[in-house]
């Protein structure tokens, strides 16, 4: 009886392994990103920088200068918006 409670903590313990296993090869490791200023519209913004946007959701306009999102890094001067490309610095 002892044998047949080693042999199932056995294969327990190697399919917790198993599983541990592919969920790390699942998982790719995530892009690095950057803030990108002047892109998102009003109310959607990520924690933000100057007067007006303390923090998420606080920007008052459609790609206001201040406020930024995270985006994939080097993707950010290529987003084109009504006011022109987003910037990696605020703007006023």
């Amino acid at each position: 009886m002892k044998s047949s409670y080693a042999a199932l903590a056995a294969t327990f313990a190697l399919s917790l392994t198993a599983l541990a296993t592919n969920a790390n090869a699942a998982d790719p490791q995530p892009k690095p990103q950057e803030k990108c200023f002047g892109v998102s519209l009003a109310g959607k913004n990520d924690c933000a920088a100057g007067a007006g946007t303390s923090c998420a959701g606080t920007s008052k306009t459609d790609y206001q200068g201040n406020a930024f999102v995270l985006v994939d890094k080097g993707t950010c001067t290529q987003i084109k918006t009504p006011k022109g490309h987003g910037s990696l610095k605020a703007t006023s």
